[in-house]
């Protein structure tokens, strides 16, 4: 689960507006209600900033609020603010793209609703490339640009300055904006005695994607490396969203001139200073005399679908997890001498890295030696998020015959709803068509969904309607349904899955991910022959990326995956070793 893009505010539940909508020709979605008396925006780039034709989406953003650019203030919130989208192909560089009534918003669907009044007015183009699959399909879809797969700040992207309108109540002249700003290339991050960031090119993706295709990882290397060189050391992936550099690791105490800030999801003045106090404490336990010699590894998976892969061979975007396991793992082991066994192997991560170190360990077994999934991703699709695909016919609306009764897509620990589905997959339909949106319910439908015959990902449901189509759930439900593939095949599964699966979720989580864990549970406490012999815990009104830290707050308990896991990983590593393993050389 992408937590940046979910903005949790206390809020009561409110029914989505009921939206009269039509298909056009080019892929935009809009309403029903006349164009004529509603705002118009022409849309243009200058030559300057590309002399060729371009596709993509024209965003048009909307504000009230002076605080920040109108692009950076859309999310799932109480405050966000107002976002239309059309698609454009070959649009040329003086060429005007009209976005009117006919253009898809949220969380109004259309301009032609919008209240007369003085707004904040910024458009961007999310660009899109040509990619030529090997599956024979030709897509247009947006690469990451090593921002993570985040279109308002994507490398490339172009965008115009801010500037306040005045929208009259009748009919008015198209506003014109130029795309004539660029957001500028990300510049790479360096190396450090105990950081480096290694990339190699996939020949699986490569092959797949039709272009040369990379994967890479950030390493943090044990203390003593340079000064053992005959040593080998286990190797640990903390799998979660693209990270930049090694995050929560700082080799220097906190910054003293460092403004304060606030946190609104944890209710803490200064967490920007916490955090930096928790991530040299991780330096200093780390370089310290009892912390376990290991590598560990954070991967750099983004695609063109979202910010990272979910570690798993898929049809939409290809065998990354082989590309992870039988590629990038051995790579890196050998470059900074791993073990290199699969008893040497351990991973954890929160909400998606949740989801991926579980699945990981699921469908490759014997690579890996034990999982410690935080808060996951739904891991059992009769609970995804609050909908069972299976059985229930409508995800945003609760299945009855007279009323309309809007399923719920965020909470706080109260219980407090900030969010429907309906409104949360209509701010990525906003945002982008053919489930390119960059976001989690699009990627969701991407890795565990089969290709449509468009060549983009099937959907699960109807994005505008949430019509779930039953065809794609049973697709789902053999391929990438955690619980159900564990059921299934736990007659092979479970003897390389002994002691090996660890699940943590609180029971307030803000997702509703702990819905599918207790189907998790209900099944691993039921097994035999043999047990589990895992654990699977809960954290008391605990909200979301809850890890299993009992004796900590969770804004705290959170900035310590590397301290809680690793001396449990290692734990066992020194319990199931084959006879023979090396033992010594890392333990120094």
């Amino acid at each position: 689960m992408r937590q940046r893009r979910f903005i949790l505010a206390t809020g009561i539940l409110v029914s989505a507006a009921a939206v009269l909508v039509f298909i056009g020709a080019a892929g935009n979605i809009g309403s029903k209600s006349s164009a004529a008396a509603s705002p118009k925006f022409a849309v243009s780039f200058p030559a300057e900033r590309s002399a060729q034709p371009l596709d993509g989406r024209v965003l048009l953003l909307l504000s009230n609020d002076a605080s920040a650019e109108p692009r950076f203030q859309i999310n799932d919130g109480a405050t966000t603010q107002l976002i239309f989208g059309i698609d454009v192909d070959n649009l040329a560089p003086g060429a005007e793209a009209v976005v009117d009534a006919s253009a898809f918003g949220y969380p109004i669907p259309s301009l032609s609703e919008l209240p007369p009044g003085e707004y904040y007015v910024q458009a961007l183009l999310n660009r899109y490339e040509t990619f030529v699959r090997s599956d024979g399909f030709t897509v247009k879809l947006p690469p990451d640009k090593g921002e993570g797969q985040i279109w308002n700040e994507k490398p490339g992207n172009l965008y115009s300055e801010p500037k306040k309108i005045t929208i009259p109540a009748g009919e008015s002249p198209a506003i014109e904006i130029s795309l004539d700003k660029e957001i500028p290339p990300i510049p790479p991050p360096a190396d450090t005695k105990y950081i480096k960031h290694v990339k190699i090119q996939s020949e699986l993706l490569t092959k797949f994607w039709g272009r040369p295709t990379e994967i890479g990882a950030c390493v943090l290397l044990p203390e003593g490396f340079d000064e053992h060189p005959n040593a080998r050391y286990p190797l640990i992936v903390e799998h979660g969203h693209f990270p930049y550099t090694f995050g929560g690791f700082r080799e220097t105490p906190p910054d003293p001139d460092l403004k304060p800030d606030y946190s609104d999801r944890f209710h803490l003045a200064g967490y920007n200073r916490i955090q930096q106090e928790y991530a040299y404490q991780l330096y200093k336990d780390w370089t310290g005399p009892d912390f376990p010699r290991v590598i560990v590894i954070e991967i750099q998976h983004a695609n063109p679908y979202y910010d990272d892969s979910y570690a798993v061979n898929s049809a939409n975007l290809g065998p990354y997890g082989d590309a992870i396991v039988k590629e990038l793992i051995p790579y890196i082991e050998k470059k900074f001498r791993g073990l290199g066994a699969g008893w040497a192997r351990f991973m954890y991560g929160g909400s998606t890295g949740g989801w991926e170190a579980l699945a990981a360990q699921v469908f490759y077994p014997d690579d890996f030696n034990g999982c410690y999934a935080a808060c996951p991703d739904p891991i059992d699709f009769r609970a995804y998020t609050v909908v069972n695909i299976y059985d229930h016919k409508n995800a945003y609306y609760v299945d009855g015959p007279w009323k309309k009764t809007p399923r719920p897509g965020t909470r706080n620990y109260l219980g407090e709803v900030a969010t429907t589905l309906e409104q949360g997959n209509h701010r990525e339909l906003a945002i982008a068509t053919h489930g390119r949106s960059g976001d989690q319910w699009d990627i969701w439908q991407a890795v565990f969904g089969p290709v449509g015959a468009d060549g983009y990902p099937k959907p699960i449901w109807d994005k505008l309607t949430g019509v779930i189509d039953p065809k794609v759930a049973a697709y789902w439900k053999e391929n990438y349904d955690l619980g159900y593939i564990l059921q299934r095949d736990w007659k092979t599964l479970g003897p390389k899955l002994q002691g090996k699966i660890n699940i943590y979720v609180g029971d307030m989580d803000n997702f509703y991910l702990n819905n599918a864990v207790y189907l998790m549970e209900a099944f691993l406490e039921s097994t035999k022959d043999p047990y589990y012999a895992g654990e699977v815990k809960y954290g008391d009104r605990a909200e979301h990326c809850w890890n299993g830290d009992s004796t900590r707050a969770n804004a705290y308990s959170r900035l310590r995956y590397h301290q809680m896991y690793i001396p449990r990983a290692i734990e066992r590593l020194l319990k199931t070793a084959p006879l023979g393993a090396d033992l010594k050389s890392w333990r120094y």
